[in-house]
C-alpha cells in the first residue's frame, strides 16, 4: 500500500480531533461565560487565533532554515505543533473510551434480555456515570501533559546505550573494539548547533575506537548543512569518523554538497563504498550506502532498493566481519541474506511519540517499518536501530528518548 494511503487514517483522525475539541471548547465557553455578547466575542477571538496559527504554520514560508532556536520557533511553531499532535492523540483516547462504553452498554443490553428486570436494575447509576465522565476527562487530558513533557524535556533527555555485539567471525584483534553511533541529527531550531555540540562532547567522552553517523543531517532545507558539518567535525575517534546519508538529505538535495563538506572536515561519508579497518594483520570491512527506497518511501530513482541492495554484495569481503551503515533499517532482511554481520541504522527515531510500554504496536514508525528501535537478529546477521537525537514534525519525544549507542564487538 502506498505510503500516502497509510497516512490517510491519521489525517482523518486529525480532522476529527479538531472538530471534537472545537466543540468541547465551545461547550466549556457556554458554561463559564454566561453573558452572550461576551461569549460570542471570546469565541470569535479564539477562532481568529486558531485560524491564524494554522495559516502562519501551514502556509509556505520563505524563512531560511536555522541552526539555532528562534523566537518564531519558540512562540509560534512549538505551541502549534504541541496542540496538533496532543489533540489528535487525545481524540484517539476519547474514541477508545467511547468504544469501551459502547461495548459495555451492548453487554448490559444483552444481559437484560436474559433476566427479569426489576426496579433496582439500572445499567449505569448517576454516581457511576459521573465517575466515568471524570475518568474520561483525566485520561483525555493525559496526552496534552505528555506532549508538554515531550517538548520541554523528553526530546532532550539523552540516553547512552551500551550494546555488546557477538560476532562469530570477528578477528581476535578486534575483540573489545568499540563503535559509537549517532543518527538522525535533523539540525534546526529544535536541535540547534549548540545542542548537537553537547552530544558531540558526550560521544567523544565515551572514547570509542570508531565513530559512525547514520544520516538525516538536515530535514527539509539545505541552509543548515554548513552548520551541521561544522559541529559534527568535532567527533573524534582513533579509527576515524564514517557515515551514510538519509532520506531527508536526499529530499533537501544536499547529498553531493554535504558529502564534499564532510570530506573537507575529515568525516568520510560512504556512498555505495567500503572501507577496511585494520589492526595489525587483522581487518574488518565497513560498508555504507545512501538511503535505500522501500515500502512507498523513495529518495529518488537513482537510489538502491531495500529488497535488492543492488551492488552491495560486491562491496563485501568474505571470511571477515562486514558492517553496513544504512539509514533505512528495512535493508536488514536483504543484508542478512547477503551475510552482512551487523547493520547499523536509524530513520525511525524509535517511534518518537511511542507508547510501546502499553503495546508494541503503538509506535508511529511501524507505519513504515517493523524495525523501530534496538537490536534485531535473524539468520545471517544482526541489526541495531538507533533512536537518533533529532525530531521531525512534532518537536517532542515520548517513550523514545534520544540516543547515543556504544557497541562493543565481542568474539563469540
Amino acid at each position: 500500500m502506498p505510503f500516502v494511503f497509510r497516512l490517510a487514517p491519521v489525517f482523518l483522525l486529525f480532522l476529527g480531533a479538531q472538530v471534537y475539541w472545537i466543540l468541547q471548547v465551545r461547550a466549556l465557553g457556554r458554561r463559564l461565560i454566561r453573558n452572550r455578547p461576551l461569549r460570542v466575542g471570546a469565541g470569535v477571538a479564539a477562532a481568529v487565533l486558531y485560524l491564524s496559527y494554522f495559516a502562519v504554520n501551514i502556509l509556505p514560508s520563505r524563512v531560511p532554515g536555522s541552526a539555532h532556536m528562534t523566537w518564531r520557533a519558540a512562540l509560534i511553531s512549538a505551541p502549534f505543533l504541541w496542540w496538533i499532535f496532543s489533540s489528535t492523540i487525545a481524540f484517539l483516547v476519547v474514541l477508545l473510551i467511547w468504544a469501551v462504553r459502547l461495548i459495555a452498554y451492548g453487554f448490559g443490553a444483552v444481559a437484560r434480555l436474559f433476566r427479569k428486570r426489576d426496579s433496582s436494575d439500572n445499567l449505569i447509576s448517576p454516581a457511576r456515570r459521573q465517575f466515568l465522565e471524570r475518568t474520561a476527562t483525566v485520561v483525555g487530558a493525559a496526552p496534552f501533559v505528555a506532549g508538554a513533557y515531550g517538548l520541554l524535556w523528553g526530546r532532550l533527555n539523552l540516553q547512552v546505550t551500551r550494546q555488546p555485539i557477538l560476532l562469530a567471525r570477528l578477528p581476535r584483534a578486534f575483540h573489545g573494539f568499540r563503535i559509537a553511533q549517532l543518527s538522525d541529527i535533523h539540525i534546526g531550531p529544535f536541535m540547534s548547533e549548540d545542542e548537537i555540540r553537547k552530544y558531540v562532547r558526550i560521544a567523544n567522552e565515551l572514547k570509542p575506537d570508531l565513530m559512525v553517523v547514520t544520516g538525516d543531517f538536515v530535514t527539509w532545507e539545505a541552509d543548515p548543512e554548513d552548520a551541521v558539518v561544522r559541529v559534527l567535525a568535532g567527533l573524534k575517534a582513533p579509527y576515524g569518523v564514517f557515515g551514510c546519508l538519509g532520506n531527508h538529505d536526499a529530499w533537501a538535495d544536499v547529498e553531493d554538497s554535504i558529502t564534499g563538506l564532510f570530506a573537507q572536515a575529515g568525516v568520510h561519508i560512504l556512498r555505495q563504498e567500503r572501507q577496511p579497518l585494520r589492526i595489525g594483520s587483522d581487518s574488518i570491512n565497513l560498508l555504507g550506502i545512501d538511503f535505500a527506497n522501500s515500502r512507498g518511501m523513495s529518495a529518488g530513482r537513482d537510489h538502491l532498493t531495500s529488497v535488492r541492495l543492488e551492488g552491495v554484495e560486491r562491496l563485501m569481503v568474505p571470511e571477515t566481519v562486514n558492517i553496513l551503515l544504512s539509514h533505512n533499517p528495512d535493508t536488514f532482511d536483504r543484508a542478512a541474506q547477503l551475510g552482512v554481520d551487523l547493520s547499523l541504522a536509524g530513520h525511525t527515531h524509535g517511534g518518537q511519540l511511542a507508547l510501546e510500554f502499553i503495546s508494541p504496536e503503538l509506535a508511529p514508525s511501524r507505519i513504515v517499518t517493523p524495525y523501530v528501535a534496538g537490536l534485531f537478529q535473524q539468520p545471517g546477521g544482526q541489526l541495531y536501530v538507533n533512536r537518533g537525537i533529532g525530531t521531525i514534525a512534532a518537536p517532542m519525544r515520548v517513550g523514545a528518548p534520544p540516543e547515543i549507542t556504544v557497541f562493543e564487538l565481542v568474539r563469540s
